[in-house]
């Protein structure tokens, strides 16, 4: 009993010590609980706060732009409502023109109409004085025929006959007139594409001759140059056919001959056997034969780069080095081959401004003077030659004729020959061209200057631009203005008469008055 009692009490004990445990855990869950809840509510009450601060920022922000939105539509209202203002104004003002206007086409046609009415009378009263011109002319008609026993007919026919004769008288002086006046023209126009030409074309002066110098440096070569007994230039004059002449001219030995290409190799050939030191017949005449070859390839090298700088293609090898060999002759002094490159260019330039063909005339211009170069030398004038060459190795006939008429041996049959020969003569007559003596040059132009000294009234006379043209100072009390055309004249046929000159040359008299004062 006292077992189970006190198990019972030791129960009970264990049951009050387990409530009270569990009321002790109750009351502090509870507090926990209380303290969770209050920290969840000043948690809450903080988000709650910053919630409605973030919410009054949106609204804010969303207030602020939506016054932004509407100033903005506003000032569109307002640019808009500017605009359309203009645009009123503009129709308003446009309205006004175009209501001037209208008042304006009113007032036009009104006057126009009343012009109208103005001009039909005017027609009117014309029809009447018409009619009554028209009675009054048959009237005179009738008694003009009664007058002169003609009808109407006869006198129209008689009239008509007379106004042809007339008009026939008319018209021949017309046709005269523009004859004249087509001639005076032509000269015009074919003096200013001659001077075009000959300014758009510079060439070289001459400077050919007929000696070369062959310069030493010393003394003591002349002797090996001639050799024992005159052996070694004898050798070089019979293998070149060049007089070499041998003298006191210090430090020079000449070289005489009038073919230029022999001239040339006895140069090149004496210049290599004076440089190699070995000088006798067996090396003259080996050397001489080594630079016979050489000047033939420059001749042929010559006559390509001659027709290609010219932009002349097709042209036959063999003619091509006819054209080379005219770097080695000269006609009075003037270069061949520089005469024939400048009336080669000369003619291109003259057939463009004639708009003929410009190739085919740069090709004749080329090989006009082709006839003074050949192998051998017939009895022909070096224009048919030319021709005949030119004929044989199947040139342009068109080439072929300006080649043989360009000094009037056969008839010209295409417009290039007269090109040819113009241009040949320019290049020919030029000042520079062609050399002369200086004595005769000079004495020509102070022949000219006295044969104008000899007129009465002339004061000074000036020979210019290489005698080309003659200047006449006339003193102006003595020689009118009406007297100046007739002394140039009479000067030129004088100077036709009496004197010899390639070219022609320009007569100027110059009169002048003059009016001086002293200001003291």
């Amino acid at each position: 009993m006292d077992i189970v009692s006190i198990v019972i009490g030791l129960a009970g004990g264990l049951i009050l010590g387990a409530s009270i445990v569990a009321t002790v855990l109750r009351k502090q869950v509870l507090n926990q609980v209380n303290m969770l809840k209050k920290e969840a509510e000043e948690k809450g009450e903080i988000i709650k706060q910053e919630k409605i601060l973030q919410a009054k920022e949106k609204f804010l922000q969303l207030k602020a732009e939506h016054e932004k939105t509407i100033a903005e539509k506003n000032a569109g209202l307002q640019e808009k409502q500017q605009q359309v203002f203009q645009q009123e104004n503009k129709i308003k003002q446009k309205e006004q023109v175009l209501n001037q206007k209208i008042e304006e086409t009113q007032r036009k046609q009104q006057e126009a109409q009343q012009a109208k009415e103005i001009h039909q009378q005017q027609v009117d009263v014309l029809k009447r004085k018409q009619e009554e011109l028209d009675k009054s002319l048959k009237k005179q008609v009738e008694q003009l025929q009664v007058v002169a026993g003609l009808t109407a007919e006869e006198a129209r026919t008689q009239l008509v006959e007379a106004l042809k004769s007339e008009a026939k008288t008319q018209a021949l002086s017309h046709i005269k007139d523009i004859m004249e006046e087509a001639k005076l023209t032509a000269n015009k126009e074919a003096k200013k594409i001659v001077i075009q030409t000959i300014q758009r074309v510079a060439t070289e002066h001459a400077v050919e001759n007929s000696v070369s110098v062959f310069n030493i440096d010393n003394d003591e070569i002349k002797g090996r140059v001639i050799g024992r007994e005159g052996r070694n230039i004898r050798t070089l004059e019979s293998l070149t056919g060049v007089e070499i002449i041998v003298d006191d001219t210090p430090e020079a030995i000449i070289l005489s001959c009038f073919d230029p290409v022999r001239r040339e190799i006895a140069r090149l050939a004496l210049h290599q056997l004076v440089s190699d030191g070995r000088i006798h017949p067996a090396r003259i005449e080996e050397v001489v034969e080594k630079v016979k070859k050489q000047i033939e390839e420059e001749i042929i090298e010559t006559g390509k780069r001659t027709t290609i700088d010219l932009g002349i293609h097709g042209l036959h090898p063999e003619l091509i080095r006819m054209v080379g060999r005219m770097k080695y002759r000269s006609s009075y002094g003037q270069n061949l081959l520089q005469h024939s490159r400048e009336v080669a260019n000369l003619c291109a330039t003259m057939a463009a401004e004639l708009g003929l063909n410009v190739k085919l005339a740069k090709r004749a211009g080329l090989l006009h003077d082709i006839g003074k170069v050949p192998d051998d030398q017939p009895e022909l004038p070096h224009a048919i030659l030319g021709m005949q060459l030119a004929e044989k190795f199947k040139e342009n006939p068109e080439v072929c004729n300006a080649i043989g008429a360009h000094h009037d041996e056969i008839e010209m049959t295409s417009l290039l020959s007269p090109i040819i020969q113009v241009c040949d003569a320019i290049s020919g007559s030029r000042p520079g061209a062609r050399r002369e003596i200086a004595e005769s040059y000079i004495k020509r132009l102070k022949d000219l200057e006295n044969i104008a000294m000899t007129y009465p009234g002339v004061n000074k006379t000036f020979a210019v631009q290489a005698g080309r043209e003659l200047r006449v100072m006339v003193e102006s009390e003595r020689v009118d203005d009406k007297q100046v055309d007739q002394l140039a004249f009479d000067i030129s046929q004088r100077i036709q008469t009496e004197m010899t000159y390639p070219g022609q040359i320009k007569i100027t008299v110059i009169r002048e008055t003059r009016g001086v004062s002293y200001a003291k």
